[in-house]
């Protein structure tokens, strides 16, 4: 029910976090709605599952004291990754998303392409815009994260060194995020929420819970949880992760996952050219002339291989992917 009201509830909301059951809103006017969804949004294990997802705009009614969603507003897009387990499932992130920021560390957890390729490609399949943030740049030399942010920028990531310790390059961040609605996702330990901490020091994240109706408060991610730090600038907090599996991305189709390919797919001189060691491949021939990060070439090998890998498991086993790579 709406906080402190009786009053029946706004037709639509946006969904700001999700339980097992039941769903935090808020309404237009700022208000926290808790709703509980009907039974037709539900999983087998009574749990929403996809079906409602931080981001949406969900319908709500009146059921006596409570209130109910009942249906949930078409998608604009959802970022998805694969679910834990051995068998393969979608876990939709959020929805409705302008932009993910793929937070990243320089140093101390050392920097790993194999995690931020995975998440770049889902963001591409996604046709989400991605923005690589890397944090804890006071710990590297200069030149360690400008060449980061060169080989990404070429592969058409926009990028920022950051510092949530010295504060460096964190008003460029902030402006960054004004105006959309961002997704920001990290391996563990990178100092996400340092970072946001940083962005936006009323959030006070760091241990608690959030207060869903101003955003604020103390907080421990173990849940998305969309955040209003300031007027016109939404932020979706995700918890950290270990690894990130692909979802609806497989080992044949990757290479459209990486945008520096695209101009030169098509163009090797054979059909069936694995990009490996092939002579006439285009990609290598770009990789070679600096077009193609070698970084990025190396991760899209490794990824293909871990996809194919898992493919073609016996018994359709699926392991964890490796994000060190």
């Amino acid at each position: 029910m709406i906080e402190g009201s009786a009053a029946p509830p706004p037709q639509q909301a946006l969904v700001v976090r999700v339980d097992f059951g039941g769903c935090t809103l808020r309404g237009a006017d700022g208000s926290s709605i808790e709703a509980t969804a009907r039974g037709r949004l539900m999983g087998r294990r009574k749990a929403l599952g996809n079906k409602v997802v931080v981001g949406d705009l969900a319908s709500l009614s009146a059921q006596g004291e409570r209130v109910m969603i009942d249906e949930v507003a078409p998608r604009r897009n959802a970022f998805s990754r694969r679910a834990a387990g051995e068998r393969a499932a979608e876990q939709v992130v959020a929805a409705n998303i302008d932009q993910v920021l793929v937070v990243a560390a320089v140093r101390d957890p050392e920097f790993r392409p194999g995690f931020v390729d995975r998440v770049l490609a889902q963001t591409e399949h996604a046709r989400i815009p991605a923005r690589l943030v890397l944090n804890k740049c006071d710990l590297s030399d200069a030149r360690e994260w400008r060449s980061l942010l060169e080989d990404y920028g070429r592969a058409g990531y926009s990028g920022l060194a950051v510092s949530a310790r010295t504060g460096q390059s964190i008003d460029p961040l902030r402006d960054a995020c004004r105006g959309l609605r961002s997704l920001l996702i990290g391996h563990s330990g990178v100092g996400k929420s340092t970072l946001l901490n940083a962005l936006f020091p009323d959030l006070a994240l760091r241990e608690g819970a959030v207060n869903l109706k101003t955003g604020k408060g103390r907080h421990t991610t173990t849940a998305a949880v969309l955040l209003f730090p300031e007027p016109n600038l939404e932020l979706i907090d995700t918890p950290g992760v270990r690894t990130f599996g692909l979802w609806g991305v497989g080992a044949e189709d990757l290479e459209q996952a990486y945008p520096e390919f695209r101009p030169h797919l098509g163009q090797c001189r054979f059909a069936d050219c694995k990009h490996s060691r092939e002579p006439g491949c285009a990609l290598l021939a770009a990789r070679d002339a600096g077009a193609i990060p070698a970084r990025r070439m190396e991760s899209f090998l490794k990824l293909r291989e871990e996809l194919r890998a898992e493919a073609g498991a016996h018994g359709g086993r699926i392991r964890e992917p490796d994000s060190r790579i």
